[in-house]
């Protein structure tokens, strides 16, 4: 019965991660909140599989859904119906490289010393970029398409490893998917760029 449940729970969260990413790639702000019920699934079927960064990194999900959300829904400032794809900056790249790595230890240390995780430093690795690539979707960074190819990718590896086939599923669509935002999220950006004369 604990098996029907388990595998329930990971189909829900399996469908609601399309649809969020979908919605991600449309640039469209509903994204927010599937990603937070997509969260919540995942705290229940990463806690089970004692996947215990990828859980905690599902709570940071939640919060990060009501950043992005009030993000999203009020612009870049008052005036501004919705918020422009921008790209990263060098001093920006060596802050968030830099904070990646900060974090990365800080989740290998933890992991190792304090848990029973089947596969501390990769789980870490997966969760320290990922906290930095949803940071920077939030504030609508181009080339975090670039840093989900990277933890989609090592992670599909985590979840056939772990046996969580419907998840591989998901994230295999996550790294494939992860280019195309990223060329339609370059595309759009050019696009406005020429329309505002910037």
């Amino acid at each position: 019965m604990t098996w029907i449940i388990d595998n329930i729970v990971e189909i829900i969260g399996t469908i609601s991660g399309l649809l969020f990413l979908y919605l991600e790639i449309k640039q469209n702000k509903w994204l927010w909140p599937v990603g937070l019920l997509t969260s919540v699934m995942y705290i229940y079927v990463f806690f089970v599989a004692k996947l215990y960064a990828d859980m905690s990194l599902q709570f940071y999900y939640v919060f990060i859904s009501i950043y992005g959300w009030v993000l999203w829904s009020r612009g870049a400032n008052k005036s501004d119906d919705q918020l422009p794809v921008v790209r990263l900056s060098r001093a920006l790249f060596l802050t968030l490289f830099g904070a990646s790595m900060l974090i990365y230890v800080f989740i290998a240390y933890i992991l190792v010393s304090f848990t029973d995780a089947s596969i501390p430093y990769w789980d870490a690795f997966t969760t320290a970029l990922s906290i930095v690539a949803t940071w920077m979707l939030a504030r609508k960074i181009l080339e975090q398409w670039l840093v989900w190819v990277v933890v989609n990718a090592v992670s599909m590896g985590l979840y056939i490893y772990k046996g969580l086939y419907p998840t591989t599923v998901l994230f295999f669509f996550y790294t494939v998917l992860a280019l195309v935002g990223y060329l339609q999220w370059k595309k759009d950006m050019l696009r406005s760029q020429a329309i505002s004369g910037n």
